[in-house]
């Protein structure tokens, strides 16, 4: 029951950064996917991932993947959002 939980918080979080991100600049879409990723997607998809493996497996021990999958996808997160940030919006002048 965690693992559906925390996949759902998961596909949620997904879908509100997706809702906001429509119609948006490049640059505030690759800010709004960084939060995203770091704060909804991260935690909880490692939380699940690690569960479903340890289950798999039949190993308690094995759900400490999860310790390694989480600082990955919150990096890649993080930088998406200092992409966001640092990036300079083109302007064209006609």
């Amino acid at each position: 029951m965690a693992i559906i939980i925390a996949l759902a918080i998961a596909i949620i979080g997904s879908a509100v950064a997706y809702k906001l991100c429509k119609g948006k600049s490049k640059k505030r879409k690759y800010i709004i996917w960084g939060i995203a990723t770091m704060i909804a997607i991260a935690p909880f998809l490692s939380f699940s991932i690690g569960l479903t493996y340890a289950i798999i497996v039949g190993n308690g021990w094995a759900a400490l993947i999860m310790w390694y999958l989480f600082p990955i996808i919150f990096i890649i997160g993080l930088i998406m959002l200092l992409v966001g940030i640092f990036k300079k919006e083109r302007t064209t002048t006609i």
